[in-house]
């Protein structure tokens, strides 16, 4: 289909047509017209609690103009359902709101309508979004080439002894789907977090808190604990994960996109040969 003024560069953010409750932004490259739209892949970054889409999305700008690739980020509002409700999509569902079945509809209504590649996606989020996006690739390995896990306050681990969200035992319970550890594999996998994360007063979780259960602080103190915890737990799966601990860093996902662009790159340029 013929593309408007609005539909390339960094655009407006467009109601989901699934659920206007949602909403995302893209930054299509001007260079999209001259590509092969069969070879370009679709990128997806996903917001924290602050809702920075568009930083995420702009930060990706330059990797898009290279590779011919989209970018693609969701906009999940704040007060959904509850007033004042901050962390509605991290564990993606929420009330009657399945968080991973929105992205699913904004990647199938984005790659209609520019007519590129669905198949595997590139996947990053960091804070809240890292936890949105470690979810998504436990239940959907198979729609990912590769999954960028930002610090993430909290973890779910592979783990068939505890339930959703601490661990996987009842997985398909809650979601209709088994873990693919096979797939799993296949993705590739960063994790990264500033080395001077170590704030812990966001992450905690109380008994009385709405997302309190057992098991929900055993992952470690900080994100970098964390994350480590998560990785050890990938491993012992036998899935490979690329470990970036940033210098001088604390909790800041803007000025931690480098290491994922140059990994995402590399990704790409795999993917094209």
């Amino acid at each position: 289909m013929p593309l408007g003024y609005y539909d390339v560069g960094a655009t407006p953010f467009f109601a989901l047509q699934a659920d206007q409750r949602v909403s995302y932004c893209l930054y299509v490259p001007k260079s999209l017209k001259d590509r092969d739209r069969s070879a370009c892949r679709l990128i997806v970054a996903v917001h924290g609690t602050g809702r920075t889409a568009t930083a995420y999305r702009d930060g990706f700008a330059d990797l898009a103009e290279r590779t011919g690739s989209i970018v693609l980020a969701p906009l999940f509002p704040i007060g959904l359902i509850e007033p004042g409700e901050l962390s509605n999509f991290k564990r993606l569902k929420f009330h009657d709101m399945r968080f991973d079945l929105l992205l699913l509809s904004m990647i199938d209504e984005v790659t209609t309508k520019y007519g590129i590649d669905s198949r595997r996606l590139l996947l990053f989020g960091f804070s809240g979004g890292g936890q949105f996006v470690h979810r998504f690739y436990t239940l959907y390995p198979q729609r990912l080439a590769a999954v960028s896990i930002g610090a993430p306050g909290n973890v779910t681990l592979i783990d068939d002894r505890r339930d959703w969200w601490v661990g996987t035992r009842n997985l398909e319970a809650e979601f209709g789907v088994a873990v693919d550890l096979e797939a799993m594999r296949r993705v590739r996998v960063q994790m990264l977090v500033g080395a001077e994360d170590t704030e812990t007063w966001e992450i905690t979780i109380k008994p009385g808190d709405a997302a309190w259960m057992e098991g929900a602080n055993d992952a470690g103190r900080t994100r970098i604990d964390r994350l480590a915890t998560l990785k050890a737990n990938y491993e012992k799966h036998g899935i490979a994960v690329r470990h970036d601990l940033l210098p001088g860093l604390g909790h800041a996902g803007p000025s931690a996109l480098q290491p994922v662009i140059e990994f995402f790159e590399q990704v790409l340029a795999e993917k094209s040969k």
